[in-house]
């Protein structure tokens, strides 16, 4: 197996010159047959027919149309199965464990199995109706015909983070709950309507993005579709260089003890402006958008394109010392030892919202030293007296970057291991079946940088000798945030163009993208510029397409821009 290196993967990609949309690719990968639909056939008598020694279901139920909405939108009749797999006492903390899980299996079905998996440290089974993709979604896999599972990847939130302390607790999280879940939900299926899925997609966003890279190196033979979000696939790096980075913005704070005041809302924006001020039109038109990110880090120069400050801060510029300690944030942080921890970020438009200060302010001292010193380092800290800010703000990076790589005989694998997949470059499996794979990541994202997935896909092309758009593309959503937020066009599909290049071989192009404004059905984004359109759409363009003004037209139409 080989590990992956700790530093950015080299960002040079070869072009790709096909491929980009229209007809299916290479015609020497095979095509999946499309799912057929099947009426529901068994429900409330699942628990007695699903005969699993593993399994236990707690509850089955018919749900009537309409008790579920999204997006205000009633969800069809289903039936909901709760239950548990793999219970158990840990005989190394003493604490009960399970995979908890629900699954809703739709009356109408179509034949199509949708694996939702969760983000942060899981811990709860969160509803399961099926992301599509971007915030505020106003469609879902259930509402489909998708029968849908979720679950909380074997551990109760209760415990925190003090879960990583029962070693397969940690692997159940990395990714054997999908494992285990698997098989039994597709039995479950089967009883349910006579036959097991057609056609199976997994997907989710943050650290479920991180499940989707892995479950597409791993149980590629079981998935036909993957939908990866802003993916943390490499989760304690990030973790790690973002503790690393508070300690910037708390040595920059003229506010002892906040880290915030070390790169200020008025400072952020006073640098967002100035990205915008270099790179907005790149693409054609001046619209508080940044579409040709990779041309964008090659044209804006913190030094340069930022004032400089001659007396006290007051928001109109940076100080020297910002200037150098924000500058070495975003081209990647480094331990003493000068390792490069993670990844760079590129600059982008949505620096200034509250979803970027609070992954970098708060959540780098509450979450992240949690997730490092309990769930992935080997040995674990010991759980009583644990402090977290102290963790964040004094712990040894290049200790820590040696530790999520250690085993022992008690963690016998390292949380490199089981976090990552194994080889995120190589999806031969994957391909070699038909199976497809759609990735999105937001450039203003805080805590995962797009500039490392771009890189993983860049090295995936590399792999797949130049065709790797045959079997997976990758969109970046200028200006969004963390999955949703930001100013940004961040309510998408992406399911629904999986499914026609599963299962009818049409190839992905440009995916149309809309603002959350007033009145949105999915929510109202509080991040969005006061002068967009509330309904203002673009198009998300696959890498290393960008969308691109055509020279006429309302620009807040996506139908006025092109991807090339």
């Amino acid at each position: 197996m080989r590990a992956l290196s700790l530093g950015l993967w080299p960002a040079a990609a070869a072009a790709l010159v096909s491929g980009c949309g229209g007809d299916g690719g290479s015609a020497s990968l095979p095509r999946l047959p499309a799912a057929t639909p099947a009426p529901l056939a068994a429900c409330t008598d699942l628990a007695s027919r699903l005969n699993r020694p593993d399994t236990t279901i707690q509850r089955a139920e018919a749900v009537p149309a309409g008790t579920l909405t999204v997006a205000g939108q009633p969800v069809p009749a289903h039936c909901r199965v709760t239950g548990a797999m793999n219970s158990r006492v840990s005989a190394v903390d003493g604490n009960a464990y399970a995979i908890g899980f629900e699954m809703r299996l739709p009356e109408a079905w179509n034949g199509r199995f949708f694996h939702q998996v969760n983000g942060g440290l899981d811990g709860s089974v969160a509803t399961a109706v099926g992301p599509v993709g971007g915030g505020g979604p106003l469609t879902n896999a259930l509402a489909q015909g998708f029968a849908v599972i979720s679950s909380d990847a074997g551990h109760a939130g209760s415990l925190g983070p003090n879960f990583g302390i029962d070693p397969q607790a940690r692997l159940d999280y990395g990714y054997q709950a999908v494992g285990s879940l698997t098989p039994m939900a597709k039995r479950l299926i089967e009883l349910a309507y006579g036959k097991q899925p057609d056609r199976s997609y997994l997907g989710g966003c943050s650290n479920g993005g991180r499940h989707a890279m892995v479950a597409a190196s791993r149980h590629a033979d079981q998935y036909d579709g993957i939908l990866a979000g802003n993916p943390g696939f490499r989760l304690p790096l990030a973790a790690i260089a973002n503790m690393a980075g508070v300690r910037v913005y708390g040595a920059l704070a003229h506010t002892a003890g906040d880290p915030s005041t070390g790169f200020t809302v008025a400072e952020r924006t006073l640098v967002s402006n100035a990205v915008l001020a270099r790179c907005d039109a790149l693409d054609g038109v001046a619209d508080g958008l940044v579409q040709d990110t990779t041309a964008c880090q090659a044209r804006f120069d913190l030094q340069r394109d930022v004032p400089t400050c001659s007396g006290a801060r007051d928001g109109s510029c940076l100080s020297a010392a910002q200037k150098t300690g924000i500058a070495g944030l975003f081209s990647g942080a480094r331990s003493p030892a000068g390792t490069l921890i993670y990844s760079s970020f590129p600059y982008d438009a949505g620096l200034a919202t509250s979803g970027w200060a609070s992954w970098k302010y708060s959540n780098s001292v509450t979450r992240d030293p949690g997730a490092v010193g309990l769930v992935w380092q080997v040995p674990p800290e010991p759980v009583a007296g644990f402090d977290p800010l102290a963790f964040a703000l004094t712990a040894d990076l290049d200790g820590l970057l040696a530790k999520v790589n250690a085993t022992n005989a008690t963690y016998a694998e390292s949380a490199m291991s089981f976090m990552q997949p194994p080889q995120a470059d190589d999806l031969g499996t994957l391909r070699n079946r038909g199976a497809k794979m759609l990735v999105y990541h937001g450039t203003s994202d805080a805590i995962f940088s797009s500039d490392d997935t771009t890189a993983w896909y860049d090295a995936l092309n590399r792999r797949h000798g130049g065709e790797a758009a045959d079997f997976a593309r990758f969109y970046r959503v200028p200006g969004m945030g963390h999955c949703s937020g930001g100013p940004a066009t961040d309510q998408f599909d992406l399911l629904g163009p999986l499914v026609a290049w599963v299962e009818q071989g049409q190839a992905p192009g440009a995916v149309t993208a809309s603002a959350r404004g007033a009145g949105n059905a999915g929510g109202v984004n509080a991040d969005l510029p006061a002068g967009w359109s509330a309904q203002r759409s673009r198009p998300l363009c696959p890498y290393p397409q960008v969308a691109r003004y055509a020279g006429s037209g309302d620009v807040e139409s996506a139908a006025s821009f092109r991807c090339e």
